[in-house]
């Protein structure tokens, strides 16, 4: 199986709304979270570059920016949403945005959905998992900033998410993990769920010649 090298990912384009996007050729998988979740870190820590902007001013993402690792397989870094200073009406844009976005796009094979390990499923999260529901999209979370906490406090975080997925019925096509940017935690994990919906053929070849061997 060829391995993605995700170091070699680079910007493509920028997009106001699912009609401006590139065409869908192809896979991609698509990060979202809060503002504050550590979004553009984790792309940056998975890639190795500066190539998703960070800022301290929250929500600096606006658009919807693609990044190729080649011609038919993409990251793609939505909108962050939560303590961004701008209107209603903006946000109630995103929304309408992210929502279509999700449902609608074929190219999409999963979404990486980020959330600070020390406050998870916040309102916008679970309202995140719902729209990736109903578009049968499997879901994989990061739950960032794992240095922040110890290895014992992490798990426990870890555990509870989990527990509360399986209340929500969500569990089946949501899996989650820890992660640090800063500490590269959990970084060899995202890389095999991203190659996984990537290359998805090459993954299934290698899940059978696992089962004939």
């Amino acid at each position: 199986m060829t391995e993605i090298v995700f170091t070699k990912a680079y910007f493509t384009k920028s997009a106001p709304s699912i009609r401006e996007c590139p065409p869908e050729n192809g896979y991609e998988v698509a990060f979202a979270g809060r503002s504050n979740a550590g979004k553009s870190s984790a792309i940056n820590a998975l890639t190795n570059q500066k190539l998703a902007r960070t800022s301290k001013t929250p929500g600096r993402t606006q658009l919807i920016n693609f990044f190729n690792l080649s011609d038919t397989q993409r990251l793609v870094d939505l909108p962050g949403y939560g303590y961004a200073k701008v209107s209603r009406e903006q946000k109630e844009k995103w929304q309408r945005d992210l929502s279509e976005y999700l449902q609608k796009r074929q190219s999409l094979q999963g979404l990486i959905l980020l959330m600070d390990i020390r406050h998870p499923l916040q309102e916008f999260d679970t309202t995140m998992l719902n729209w990736a529901v109903r578009g049968n999209m499997p879901v994989h979370i990061l739950l960032t900033k794992a240095d922040k906490l110890s290895r014992m406090q992490a798990n426990n975080s870890l555990f509870a998410v989990q527990k509360q997925l399986k209340l929500m019925k969500l569990g089946n096509e949501i899996s989650v993990q820890c992660f640090s940017a800063l500490k590269n935690t959990g970084i060899d994990d995202l890389k095999h769920k991203l190659q996984s919906w990537l290359a998805p053929e090459q993954s299934e070849q290698s899940a059978e010649d696992s089962t004939a061997e």
